[in-house]
């Protein structure tokens, strides 16, 4: 049983080159409705269910000297210490879609042993993302 102190998961911040173009083109590539894009374009979140997934610049003045510079992969056989991951009934489908909008393919959808079928790519920042059907415990 969760007590009063048991947080909500509230989002998950992705930090971006430009929020603008990182929001437009998960809007389009990912197929999600954009739920907020400050005047200051310095922050943007979609509609994703319970949870909101947001965005923020990769260089700002506000955090770096608070919490230190973000690490941004070198190269394509890095990649950051976190993916995003999305749900699809049809992950042939999401994957088609997000690539046909500027995502670059990684690995097309294949099922996996453990029963789901995943795909990957990369936004437009480098950033992997996971496309996978649901797997149900």
């Amino acid at each position: 049983m969760a007590s009063n102190l048991s947080p909500a998961y509230a989002y998950t911040v992705v930090y971006v080159k430009d929020v603008t173009k990182s929001v437009k083109f998960y809007a389009n590539a990912f197929g999600y409705d954009v739920r907020r894009l400050d005047n200051s374009r310095r922050w943007g979140e979609l509609e994703s269910g319970q949870t909101t997934l947001a965005f923020t610049p990769a260089k700002q003045h506000e955090t770096d000297d608070l919490t230190g510079h973000v690490q941004v992969p070198r190269s394509t056989h890095e990649r950051n210490q976190v993916e995003v991951c999305l749900d699809y009934a049809d992950v042939d489908a999401a994957y088609k879609r997000a690539v046909e909008n500027g995502a670059v393919g990684v690995s097309e959808p294949e099922e996996k042993e453990w029963g789901q079928k995943v795909g990957y790519v990369r936004d437009i920042d480098g950033i992997v993302v996971r496309m996978g059907s649901h797997v149900r415990s």
